[in-house]
C-alpha cells in the first residue's frame, strides 16, 4: 500500500459499518490514511462517503466495525480526537448574519484559539483564501465559491491535524474550485492530513491516494496511476456523431468488445487488442449503417476505470445469487 511519505496512519478503519435501520449506509469499510496524506473518498450519491465522514469526526457513532483518527477509537472516545480535527460538512454552520471576520472570531472563540495568536493565524487564512477585502462583509452576501472558502477558513482556525471535507467544490464556479484545491494543496504541504469526499472523477486524480466507494461498499484503494494501470484491455476513443447512444448499444452485444460507455460526445470501448478491437469497431458499426465513424487509442481515465469497478462488481454480485 502507498502512502505520503511512508507515515504513520492517521485514519485507520476496520469494517466500519453505518446502518440506518435496515438500509446499510456503510458496509465494512476497512482502510488507512497516512499521516500528510491527501486522500479522497470518490463515488456518487449514496456511496456512503458522508456518511463515513461524520463518523470518521465523531459526529455519528459506527453500528459496528472500529475507527481510530491518531489511535483514537472515535466510536469509544469521539470527544478526544476532535481537537485535532476539522470536519467540513456540505452545509457548513456559517452565520449569515456576521462579517467574514465575526465567523472568524466567532470559531476562534469556539475552538479556544488564545487572543495572542489570532491575528498571525488570520493574516494566514486572509492571504491564501482571498477573503481579506471582504472581512467587513456580510456571510449571507457572499457567492457561494466565497462562502465555502470563508467555511473552509473557520476549519482551520484551530489549525487542525486532520481535516475532512465533505465534497467542498459542490456547486461552486471553476475559479472558486480552483481556489479552494489550492487552499487544500496548501494544507497538505504544511503536513495537514486531508481526506476529501467527491463524486467528480476528475477531482480524483488529485489524490495521493484514493478509495472508490459504491453502495456504502469499497471497490478498490490504491494511487491514481495504480487504478489506471488495473484497468483491463485496451481503450478506444469512438466518435459517432450524435448516435453515441446507438452505437454504444451496439458494441456491447458483440462479444469481441469488453465494454463500451458513452463519454460526452464520444464512446470509451474497451478491447483486448487495440489493433484487432479497432478493425472490429469500425466493421460494427459500418455494417449497422455508421458512416463517420472516427476511432483513436486513448488513455484510460479514472471515470474508465470506476465504471469497470462498478460493472465488474455487479457482475460478481449476479454470479454470487
Amino acid at each position: 500500500m502507498t502512502v505520503r511519505d511512508g507515515g504513520p496512519w492517521a485514519v485507520r478503519t476496520e469494517e466500519l459499518t453505518r446502518a440506518f435501520g435496515s438500509e446499510i449506509a456503510v458496509d465494512g469499510l476497512s482502510l488507512g490514511v497516512a499521516t500528510g496524506e491527501l486522500f479522497g473518498l470518490v463515488g456518487p450519491d449514496g456511496a456512503g462517503k458522508t456518511t463515513t465522514l461524520r463518523m470518521l469526526a465523531g459526529v455519528l457513532p459506527p453500528s459496528g466495525g472500529r475507527a481510530w483518527v491518531f489511535e483514537t477509537d472515535v466510536g469509544e472516545d469521539p470527544e478526544a480526537a476532535k481537537a485535532r480535527i476539522a470536519y467540513m460538512p456540505q452545509r457548513f454552520g456559517l452565520y449569515h448574519d456576521l462579517t467574514v471576520g465575526e465567523n472568524l472570531d466567532f470559531y476562534a472563540d469556539l475552538f479556544g484559539v488564545p487572543r495572542e495568536e489570532r491575528p498571525e493565524r488570520l493574516a494566514r487564512l486572509y492571504q491564501f483564501s482571498g477573503l481579506g477585502p471582504f472581512e467587513g462583509r456580510r456571510a449571507e452576501a457572499l457567492s457561494g465559491g466565497m462562502k465555502q472558502k470563508l467555511a473552509l477558513s473557520c476549519a482551520l482556525i484551530h489549525r487542525p491535524s486532520l481535516l475532512l471535507l465533505d465534497e467542498p467544490t459542490f456547486g461552486v464556479d471553476p475559479i472558486s474550485r480552483r481556489d479552494l484545491w489550492l487552499i487544500i494543496h496548501e494544507m497538505v504541504e504544511d503536513g495537514v492530513t486531508v481526506v476529501v469526499s467527491t463524486a467528480y472523477m476528475d477531482e480524483a486524480e488529485r489524490f495521493d491516494r484514493l478509495a472508490f466507494l459504491q453502495g456504502g461498499r469499497t471497490l478498490s484503494v490504491d494511487t491514481p496511476d495504480a487504478l489506471r494501470k488495473d484497468l483491463e484491455g485496451r481503450l478506444l476513443e469512438v466518435r459517432v456523431g450524435s448516435r453515441s447512444r446507438a452505437a454504444r448499444d451496439i458494441l456491447r452485444e458483440d462479444p469481441l468488445i469488453t465494454d463500451a460507455s458513452v463519454f460526452g460526445d464520444r464512446l470509451h470501448v474497451r478491447v483486448e487488442d487495440a489493433v484487432a478491437g479497432r478493425q472490429a469497431v469500425e466493421a460494427i458499426l459500418f455494417s449497422k449503417g455508421f458512416r463517420d465513424v472516427e476511432v483513436e487509442s486513448a488513455e484510460p481515465s479514472l471515470e474508465d476505470v470506476f465504471m469497470d469497478q462498478v460493472r465488474r462488481g455487479g457482475e460478481q454480485g449476479h454470479e454470487a445469487d
